[in-house]
C-alpha cells in the first residue's frame, strides 16, 4: 500500500470515528435537548456559540479569498476560488446548525422578518447573514455553471460579469455582517468583557485571518496538480495569511495591554482570568503558541516551502477556535456584581453557578457538525468541477488583423 493510500485510509478512519461519535451526540440533542450540557443557572451560552462565531468567521474569510480572484482578478488565486466559495457555503451552514443546537427553535427566526425591531443588533445580524447566504448560493451556482457553458461563449461572459458583481456586493456585505456580529457583543453594556468598540474590528480581522488560513490548508491538501503555479499560489496565500495574523495580533495586543496596564478594574480581573486563570493554556498554548508563534515561524523562515505554508494555515484555522472560546466564555463566568454568586439561594439550597467546562456531549455534537461539514466538502470537491481551470473555459480572444495576416 502506497503512502498516499495509507494517508487516505487513516483520514477516512478518523472521520468515521468522528462521524459515529458525533452522530450519537446529535441524535441525543434532537431527542433530549440540551439536558446533558454543562450550562448552569448563570451560563446560558457555551461552546456551541463559540463554534457558531468560529464557523461564521471561516465562511467570511473564505469568501474574501474567492473574491480576490473574481473581483480583483488575482490570477494566482484562480485554483482556490471555486473551492473557497464551496467552503464558505458549507461553513456558514455549519455555523447555523451550531447556533440552532445551542439556542433551539431555529424556526422562530421568521419573527425577525415578520416582526422586525430595527433597533435590535441581532435583527440586523440575521438580515445580513440571510442576504449573505443567498448571495453565496448564487455565486457558487454561477461559478460552477461555467463548466457547462463551454460551447456558449456569450453565456460564459455573462456569467463572469454576474459572478464579479455578486462578489463585489459580497465584500461589503461580509464586512457589515462581521461588524454586526462584533457589535452584537460589543453593545451589551452589562458584560464588561464584551463592551468594547474594538470588537467589530476584531471580528472582521479574525474572520479574514482564520478563513484565509483554512483556504491555505485546503489548497495544500486538495490541489490535485502540484506544480510551479501551485507553489506560487501557496506562497501568495502564505503572505496574505501572515499579514492578517500579525494585524489581528496587534489588535489583540491593544485589547489586552491597555486594561492590564495599571492592574486595576473589573476588565483587568476578567483578562487576568483569561491569561492566568484555570484555563490559561487555552490562550497561551492553543492560541499564542500553536496559533501565532509556530505559524509565524513557518510563514517567515520556511516561506518558500508550500507544505510549511499549508501546515501553518491548518494550525491557525484550527486553533482560532480558542480565540472564540476566550471571547464567549470569560464574559459569562464573571458576576456583574461582587458577591452575586453567594447572594442567591434557590428552594433546594443551590447557588448561582459561575463555572463552565464543556461536557463530552457538547464535544460530541461539535464533532458531528464537523464530520458532516467535512463529508459535504469532500463530496462537493470530488463530484463538482472544483479544480477545473477557469482560464481553460474562457472564450479565446478575438485575433487581431496582424495575427491573421498570412
Amino acid at each position: 500500500m502506497t503512502q498516499q493510500k495509507v494517508m487516505k485510509f487513516t483520514g477516512f478512519g478518523l472521520w468515521a470515528i468522528l462521524a459515529v461519535v458525533g452522530g450519537i451526540g446529535i441524535v441525543q440533542r434532537l431527542l433530549h435537548g440540551d439536558a446533558a450540557t454543562n450550562f448552569s443557572s448563570y451560563i446560558p451560552w457555551g461552546m456551541w456559540v463559540a463554534a457558531y462565531i468560529f464557523f461564521i468567521g471561516l465562511s467570511s474569510g473564505a469568501f474574501v479569498v474567492a473574491s480576490l480572484f473574481y473581483v480583483f482578478d488575482i490570477r494566482k488565486l484562480e485554483r482556490v476560488a471555486r473551492p473557497a466559495l464551496l467552503v464558505a457555503t458549507i461553513t456558514l451552514g455549519m455555523a447555523l446548525v451550531a447556533i440552532w443546537f445551542d439556542l433551539g427553535h431555529l424556526e422562530r427566526v421568521v419573527f425577525v422578518f415578520t416582526r422586525p425591531q430595527f433597533h435590535s443588533m441581532m435583527a440586523w445580524m440575521v438580515w445580513l447573514y440571510t442576504a449573505y447566504l443567498i448571495l453565496l448560493l448564487a455565486a457558487l451556482f454561477f461559478a460552477l455553471r461555467r463548466d457547462m457553458a463551454q460551447t456558449d461563449p456569450d453565456r460564459t461572459v455573462r456569467d463572469d460579469k454576474i459572478l464579479k458583481l455578486l462578489c463585489t456586493i459580497g465584500i461589503p456585505l461580509v464586512i457589515a455582517s462581521q461588524g454586526s456580529e462584533g457589535a452584537l457583543f460589543g453593545t451589551v453594556i452589562a458584560r464588561e468583557a464584551w463592551h468594547t468598540p474594538i470588537y467589530p474590528i476584531l471580528f472582521l480581522t479574525g474572520a479574514l485571518a482564520s478563513g484565509a488560513a483554512l483556504m491555505t490548508a485546503v489548497a495544500a491538501g486538495f490541489t490535485p496538480k502540484r506544480d510551479v503555479e501551485w507553489a506560487d499560489t501557496m506562497r501568495l496565500l502564505g503572505r496574505i495569511v501572515l499579514a492578517l495574523v500579525l494585524l489581528d495580533f496587534v489588535l489583540e495586543w491593544a485589547e489586552y495591554s491597555i486594561p492590564m496596564w495599571y492592574g486595576v478594574g473589573t476588565e483587568f480581573d476578567l483578562l487576568k482570568n483569561v491569561l492566568f486563570g484555570p484555563y490559561w493554556y487555552v490562550f497561551w498554548i492553543a492560541h499564542m503558541l500553536f496559533g501565532v508563534a509556530i505559524p509565524v515561524v513557518l510563514l517567515t523562515v520556511y516561506r518558500r516551502r508550500p507544505w510549511s505554508i499549508g501546515i501553518a494555515g491548518a494550525l491557525i484555522a484550527v486553533t482560532f477556535f480558542a480565540v472564540r472560546l476566550n471571547l464567549v466564555i470569560p464574559g459569562l463566568v464573571t458576576p456583574e456584581l461582587r458577591g452575586l454568586e453567594t447572594a442567591y439561594l434557590d428552594p433546594i439550597g443551590g447557588r448561582l453557578s459561575y463555572t463552565y467546562l464543556p461536557s463530552f456531549f457538547e464535544w460530541q455534537v461539535l464533532g458531528g457538525i464537523l464530520a458532516a461539514g467535512i463529508a459535504v466538502f469532500y463530496l462537493g470537491y470530488r463530484y463538482l468541477p472544483m479544480s477545473a481551470r477557469v482560464a481553460a473555459i474562457r472564450p479565446a480572444p478575438t485575433p487581431t488583423a496582424q495575427e491573421v495576416r498570412p
